[in-house]
């Protein structure tokens, strides 16, 4: 598309990708513009209260249950919306980034439902987010099937149900400019999903489904809101057919969850368990407190104080409101080559959801095809309707003290901390070099797994924690360890060693730094396709 086609105050900083000119369009920047210049206040507005908290925080502040939105929480009549066409039965959802093969292979793979996911699990270079588009745009119209040295994909009379995450409200999309400022990753994503599909879904009995990452605050929650009550409004989609899950993987989202559905109430498909960031966010956000430094990320298991809290708690809210409560990811993939290990991995995938299941959950989630069976066993077993919205949980009562109950059995070992750096620093690699979703150990592995590993380490060096032998964790004891492990990472099929360079010397310095960064997906970015160069490296050419 030449500058001149482009709206007044649009630029875009790199050309289309092939495959993408009916995705990157003037009446879809339009409508992308229309966000942006509406929401981009209020959004960077948000983005700063992040900051006071997390300040507040450091400074010893508790996070708690708000008094002022007690009201809300306490109201017992308020209902959110009934679930839409297709989303009524969502015992197994799949998920995984929005290649063509992958999402054709999700949405014949028997789950209910499938996530296509431009966030944790897929780098944002700019082929990835605008051909991603066009795959989704294809699969609603079921014009996606295609051929690969003679091997046909091919769409399944009866695919799975689609719903789309956005990437988070603190990313950016930097190759699309609007009045000299990029606009919000969350917008890009959702806007052109939105602007090309919402009327063809609601044609063909479904609507335009969302799952929503990372937020922190119910006033995010609003803002997603409005901008949903915007979108319908301006392109005469009928209101009321947008659904969104919200994850709840932040430390204060979990304070806050009936907040957080009462904002979308009209547009609520309930919450989900996203575990990992979870984890994440619960080290980052207690990032000043050297009594909640965590043991080995193994031990940090779903069982443990503050995790079965969260669980509990996001169950009965759900219920009690009436809508989805869903479990977390299992993210192993078939050991092909050892059939003990093989099925030692899938029984702790039957006892995961087994444990879902009976604590209350709606349905689940798992990131290969190979599990969507498995899972479907244990839910079609233990959840004989199509959920559990029965299932009050009135017996449950969770203290904010519960909520961020440090307490975790374990001890910090130096295999933890150099499956923790082997973890980081092969995910971070294979993100700059434009993979997302990354198997790792016989786990398929998103950004969360490598932000775990990242904040344990910036925690255990922090805080000079010792491990299991009586070795004290500093930035000289982890340098060899980054040496050793990008020497073995370096030499997996796949990865670039500069690429494994640039991680490994990030890595170096965030466990050096005063604070670990927010996010690594930020820290990143400009290392990608279209974006430019960070700290005179090379960017990935993709």
């Amino acid at each position: 598309m030449s500058s001149s086609a482009l709206p007044k105050g649009v630029h875009l900083t790199t050309g289309i990708p092939k495959g993408g000119e009916g995705i990157i369009t003037a009446p879809a920047l339009d409508f992308l513009a229309i966000l942006h210049r509406t929401f981009e206040g209020k959004r960077q507005e948000l983005l700063k209260n992040r900051e006071k908290v997390q300040a507040e925080l450091d400074k010893g502040k508790a996070l708690t249950f708000l008094p002022e939105t007690r009201d809300v929480r306490e109201a017992p009549a308020w209902r959110c919306a009934p679930p839409g066409p297709g989303l009524e039965d969502r015992r197994v959802e799949i998920t995984g980034p929005t290649d063509r093969k992958m999402v054709i292979n999700a949405l014949n793979s028997g789950a209910k439902t499938f996530m296509a996911d431009f966030e944790d699990s897929n780098s944002p270079t700019w082929s990835n987010m605008v051909l991603g588009q066009a795959n989704l745009h294809d699969a609603i119209r079921r014009q996606i099937d295609f051929e690969i040295n003679g091997k046909p994909y091919k769409l399944s009379e009866n695919p799975a149900v689609l719903l789309v995450r956005p990437r988070g409200w603190h990313l950016p999309e930097p190759r699309l400019l609007i009045d000299g400022v990029p606009i919000s990753g969350s917008l890009f994503d959702f806007g052109l999903y939105f602007f090309h599909n919402a009327a063809e879904l609601i044609k063909r009995g479904y609507g335009p489904y969302f799952y929503l990452p990372k937020m922190e605050h119910h006033l995010e929650a609003r803002l997603w809101n409005d901008v949903f009550c915007l979108a319908t409004s301006h392109l005469g989609v009928k209101q009321g057919t947008i659904r969104a899950t919200v994850l709840i993987e932040t430390l204060p989202a979990a304070f806050q969850m009936e907040e957080i559905l009462y904002e979308l109430k009209e547009h609520s498909a309930g919450l989900n368990c996203g575990r990992w960031d979870y984890i994440f966010s619960f080290i980052k956000k207690q990032r000043a407190h050297k009594n909640c430094v965590m043991p080995d990320r193994s031990d940090v298991t779903m069982t443990v104080p503050f995790m079965d809290a969260y669980v509990r708690l996001l169950i009965q809210t759900c219920h009690k409101r009436k809508v989805a409560a869903m479990g977390g990811m299992s993210a192993q993939i078939p050991i092909k080559n050892d059939s003990a290990a093989n099925e030692r991995a899938m029984s702790k995938v039957r006892a995961d959801k087994l444990r879902e299941v009976t604590a209350g959950h709606d349905g689940t989630w798992v990131a290969h095809p190979a599990l969507v069976k498995i899972a479907l066993d244990i839910f079609n077993e233990h959840m004989k309707g199509p959920n559990q919205y029965h299932v009050r949980r009135e017996d449950v009562v969770v203290t904010d003290m519960q909520i961020a109950d440090s307490t975790v059995p374990g001890k910090i070992t130096e295999q933890g901390v150099r499956d923790n750096v082997s973890a980081a620093l092969s995910y971070c690699a294979s993100w700059i070099s434009g993979n997302g979703c990354v198997p790792i150990n016989y786990l398929m592995e998103d950004a969360a797994t490598a932000e775990i590993a990242r904040v344990q380490l910036w925690q255990w060096s922090k805080y000079g924690s010792k491990t299991d032998t009586g070795k004290t964790i500093s930035p000289s004891y982890l340098q060899p360890i980054f040496s050793e492990e990008s020497a073995k990472v370096s030499k997996l099929p796949g990865i670039d060693p500069q690429h494994v360079k640039i991680a490994s010397e990030y890595m170096a310095g965030q466990v050096k730094a005063q604070w670990p960064s927010d996010f690594l997906t930020s820290d990143l970015l400009g290392y990608l396709e279209g974006v430019g160069t960070v700290g005179g490296q090379k960017k990935a050419s993709l």
